[in-house]
């Protein structure tokens, strides 16, 4: 099945732990179904330290989720089943 949220859309999560969160999708895996949206699944990740002296970090970043865990937000907030696209007059 197509994936039809694309990179930019504005979505609302429906289902997981973060359900009622929505964000800006950041970036799209159409073969795995999956996307990332700003601000929900966030994980962290320890960095080593890369010289001597210097300290380690902890870098937050955000996991894909299912993109049927979603539901497109329109321009006046409110949810979509799809997102209306204008198509160019003819």
């Amino acid at each position: 099945m197509k994936l039809r949220i694309r990179t930019g859309d504005t979505v609302k999560v429906i289902a997981g732990k973060d359900k009622g969160k929505s964000g800006k999708v950041i970036q799209t895996f159409p073969k795995m179904n999956r996307i990332v949206v700003e601000g929900v699944h966030a994980s962290k990740r320890h960095l080593r330290s890369r010289r001597q002296g210097e300290k380690g970090q902890i870098v937050e970043f955000f996991m894909p989720i299912h993109a049927s865990n979603v539901q497109v937000v329109g321009d006046d907030g409110v949810a979509r089943r799809h997102k209306q696209r204008h198509r160019s007059a003819k």
